[in-house]
């Protein structure tokens, strides 16, 4: 049975957390669920080896790639989709668009949010409910990404990851400057840290100019022996270092949500996004700003993360 899935949200995080859903769908009519996402979300560096996930299709239609935005990219859209032959067609938002996409297409079965209502809806209860209602399957499981075993054992040699040591993971990167904590904050916790456990350190961000700011920072510390920067390596190469962690530590970032679908135990700092992006997993640990009772856009508490918070959950979790 071939059956595609529309989630075309943007970015990564979002990408993870709409994985339960479309694993629920596969083990339903056991077949593996081509996604369409957009090109951003990176999935082809993150789902390669997810087996529940047959083809990937990128939606292109952002700032950069616009071939599939309006009047003819509609059309472009449904000849791409079109010559798939899909039985099924799994829809994760309201839109009349997809609607009609899916109709030209010619996909017998559309199953969709309920048409143009997108007021309040909740990025985890949502879907949920979607697919209790059309297939009367209820889903509470967490991401999971699935990984090569032998990619993450040949990662230890080529990386020099001593499994003596307590490897950490630091996503010091972030989606906007919101949501950055200063490097002072992480160099903190990194002092207190390394006085009672040996450490190295994994930092993961992207090549903005404020998180190149961030990870210089860090590395021209004297800490920097202990530090394995990743900014140049693609997010399919970090995945086994990832996995070879022994927890991570990440801003409310990409790598938060990878982390955690790895099956790793993640320290999230929420600082300016709604508090369901840091603990929807089991794995996730949210940390909030001093002072506050919850997080939410514009709570703007980068400066107010405290790094012995962030010290004492990490020693609670390693023990």
């Amino acid at each position: 049975m071939k059956i595609l899935a529309i989630q075309n949200r943007m970015g990564i995080g979002d990408t993870v957390i709409f994985l339960p859903f479309i694993k629920a769908i596969s083990k339903k009519y056991n077949s593996p669920i081509s996604i369409l996402v957009k090109e951003n979300t990176k999935a082809e560096q993150f789902l390669y080896e997810t087996n529940y996930i047959d083809k990937i299709l990128i939606l292109e239609r952002d700032r950069n790639n616009n071939n599939h935005g309006g009047f003819f990219g509609t059309f472009k859209l449904i000849n791409y989709i079109k010559k798939y032959k899909f039985d099924k067609i799994f829809i994760f938002n309201s839109s009349l668009r997809f609607y009609l996409i899916a109709k030209l297409c010619g996909i017998p079965e559309i199953f969709q949010y309920p048409l143009l209502n997108k007021t309040g809806q909740h990025i985890i209860d949502t879907p949920k409910k979607f697919l209790k209602d059309k297939l009367n399957i209820y889903v509470n499981d967490d991401p999971k990404i699935q990984i090569n075993n032998s990619i993450v054992s040949q990662t230890i040699t080529k990386y020099k990851i001593n499994k003596n040591d307590i490897n950490i993971l630091l996503g010091i990167g972030g989606s906007g400057p919101t949501k950055r904590v200063p490097s002072k904050i992480f160099l903190s916790f990194i002092d207190k840290i390394t006085k009672v456990k040996n450490c190295k350190f994994f930092l993961a961000t992207g090549k903005n100019k404020e998180e190149q700011i961030i990870l210089n920072e860090i590395l021209n510390s004297k800490y920097k022996n202990n530090c394995v920067p990743l900014d140049d390596l693609k997010i399919k190469e970090i995945l086994p270092i990832i996995k070879n962690c022994n927890l991570s530590i990440c801003n409310d970032s990409s790598f938060s949500h990878l982390s955690a679908a790895l099956d790793v135990k993640t320290i999230t700092l929420m600082v300016d996004t709604p508090i369901i992006y840091g603990n929807y997993n089991s794995k996730m640990f949210p940390i909030i700003p001093d002072g506050e009772k919850t997080v939410s856009h514009h709570t703007s508490g980068k400066n107010k993360i405290n790094p012995q918070k962030i010290f004492d959950k990490t020693i609670e979790i390693l023990n």
